[in-house]
C-alpha cells in the first residue's frame, strides 16, 4: 500500500464542498470521526462541518497510543506502541459520512489512519480489513458480511424498563415508541434492518441488518448501528450495554458474524451439486476458519467477560464444531439463506480486526485445501469427541501467539499491540470472580 498525498483516497475539493453543503442543508453542524481500538472501544474525534474540506485534505490528529489502551483506559505498551510520542492523521471516508438521525446536528464517518508523511498507519484496523479483502479479491473471491447486534437496556436506577418474557411481544408493546424511533433512525441513515426482536435475557433485544457488500462496509455498519442504538436509548432515558456478560450466570450479548463467499460473481454457498450447497472453496474457507477458531477467539471474544458468556448449552457457540442450523455449534451453516454464521464472537471485538482475521483464516484454508469434519447435530456438550473452544482469554491468547498466519497478516505493529492489550485485560481480571468481571465491564461497552 503506497503513501497518501493530498489527492489520494479522497474526493476532489469541489466534491467535498458539495458534500459539506448537502450536510449543512440537512442541519449538520459537527462531524464525529471514529476508530475502534484493540479493546473494542469506539474512540472519537470531532470537528465543525465548516472544516470538512480541510479535514479531507489534511486529516485530524490523534495519538497512536489508543491502540494500546485497555477497555478501562489503562495505557499499556507493546514493542512498537505506547507512551506520549507520535501523532497520526485521521481521514473521513467520503462514501460513509452519514447524518445521525438520533443526534440532530451531527454526522458520522469512520476514519482511516495514516502517518504524518502519508504512509498507512501499520496498526490501523480498518486498513487491515481492507488489505485482507484485497487479498481475497486478487484470488477472485469477494465476501458479503453482516453482524447481529444484541444489547440490554436498563433505566438509570438500574431497573429493567420492560417486564416482558424472553422473545415476548410484551416487550415490544411496552417499548413500542423506543423500537419505532430506533428503526426510523436506522432507516434514515441508510441501514436496512432485517429483524428487530426481544432476546432471551431481561431487557435484551437484537437487531439483524442486511449483509454489506464487503467486510469493511459490514464493520462500518456495525459501528453505526451500535452508536445509533446508544443514542436512541439515551433519548428515551435508557442505558445500553453491549457487554458479553451483563449479569454473571445469565445469557449474555453476542455479536454474531454472518458471511458468504463468492468467486467471480458465483455464490459458493449455493452449489446444487455439492454437499450442503458448499462449493469446494467455500467448504475449505469455512474449514480454515474452524481450524483457527481458538486463535480467532482472541480477536472476536477478547475480554475476560467473553468467557463467562461462552458457556455450554446457551447457544453461544462454545464448541469448535459446525452444524447445519445448529445454534450450539460455533459455526452454523444457514443453507436457506446461503451463508454461514460464527456465533462465538461478541461486541468487545474490533469488527475491522475481526473481519480481516476471519478472511485470513479462510484464505489459508483454501490454500491448504482444508476439509470440514462431519457436521454435529444436537448439543455438542453431550458429545465426548467435540473439543471446547478456549475457556479463558489467556488460553485464547496462547493460540493467537502461536498463529504465524495472523502475525504475518496483521504485521508486527498491529499484532504486537493486540497481544499487549489482551495480556493486560487478562492481568487486570486475573483475581476477579465472575460477578466482579461482569460488573466492571457492564458499562464499558
Amino acid at each position: 500500500m503506497g503513501t497518501r498525498d493530498a489527492s489520494d483516497g479522497r474526493a476532489a475539493q469541489s466534491e467535498w464542498r458539495v458534500r459539506a453543503a448537502e450536510l449543512a442543508a440537512r442541519g449538520v453542524e459537527t462531524v464525529a470521526l471514529t476508530i475502534v481500538d484493540n479493546a473494542g472501544i469506539c474512540r472519537a474525534k470531532t470537528f465543525p462541518l465548516a472544516r470538512l474540506t480541510e479535514v479531507a485534505e489534511r486529516g485530524v490528529g490523534m495519538a497512536p497510543c489508543f491502540d494500546v489502551y485497555t477497555s478501562a483506559d489503562r495505557m499499556v505498551s507493546s514493542p512498537h506502541l505506547g507512551g506520549p510520542d507520535g501523532d497520526l492523521r485521521l481521514f473521513p471516508d467520503p462514501d460513509r459520512i452519514v447524518p445521525l438521525a438520533a443526534q440532530p446536528g451531527w454526522a458520522w464517518s469512520p476514519a482511516d489512519r495514516y502517518e504524518q508523511d502519508g504512509r498507512p498507519y501499520a496498526s490501523c484496523q480498518r486498513l487491515f480489513a481492507k488489505s485482507a479483502a484485497d487479498r481475497a479479491a486478487a484470488l477472485g473471491f469477494t465476501l458479503t458480511m453482516g453482524f447481529e447486534t444484541e444489547w440490554i437496556l436498563r433505566r438509570p436506577d438500574g431497573t429493567c424498563p420492560t417486564t416482558g418474557p424472553a422473545y415476548g411481544m410484551t416487550r415490544i408493546v411496552e417499548l413500542a415508541d423506543y423500537g419505532r424511533d430506533l428503526l426510523r433512525a436506522l432507516t434514515d441513515q441508510g441501514v436496512r434492518v432485517l429483524q428487530f426482536h426481544p432476546e432471551y435475557s431481561p431487557g435484551q433485544f437484537e437487531i439483524s441488518t442486511a449483509p454489506a457488500d464487503g467486510p469493511v462496509a459490514a464493520a462500518d455498519d456495525l459501528v453505526l448501528v451500535r452508536e445509533t442504538i446508544r443514542a436512541v436509548s439515551a433519548r428515551h432515558g435508557l442505558r445500553t450495554s453491549f457487554a458479553p456478560t451483563f449479569t454473571a450466570g445469565e445469557v449474555g450479548n453476542g455479536c454474531h458474524l454472518h458471511l458468504g463467499l463468492h468467486h467471480d460473481g458465483t455464490d459458493l454457498h449455493r452449489d446444487p451439486s455439492a454437499p450442503y450447497g458448499l462449493a469446494p472453496d467455500a467448504a475449505a474457507f469455512l474449514a480454515g476458519v474452524l481450524d483457527r477458531l481458538p486463535a480467532l477467539l482472541a480477536v472476536g471474544a477478547p475480554s475476560p467477560a467473553s468467557y463467562l458468556r461462552l458457556a455450554p448449552s446457551r447457544w453461544a457457540g462454545a464448541y469448535r464444531c459446525w452444524g447445519v442450523e445448529n445454534r450450539e455449534a460455533a459455526l452454523r451453516l444457514v443453507p436457506g439463506d446461503g451463508h454461514a454464521e460464527l456465533k462465538c464472537f461478541d461486541a468487545t471485538a474490533n469488527p475491522y480486526l475481526l473481519a480481516g482475521s476471519v478472511i485470513t483464516a479462510g484464505l489459508a484454508g483454501i490454500a491448504e485445501g482444508a476439509k470440514l469434519p462431519d457436521p454435529v447435530t444436537g448439543d455438542p456438550a453431550g458429545l465426548a469427541d467435540v473439543p471446547r473452544l478456549p475457556r479463558s482469554l489467556d488460553e485464547a491468547v496462547d493460540h493467537l501467539t502461536a498463529s504465524d498466519e495472523l502475525r504475518e497478516a496483521m504485521g508486527e505493529v498491529l499484532y504486537g499491540a493486540v497481544l499487549a492489550v489482551r495480556r493486560a485485560e487478562a492481568e487486570d481480571f486475573a483475581d476477579s470472580d465472575p460477578e466482579r468481571i461482569a460488573a466492571d465491564t457492564r458499562w464499558r461497552y
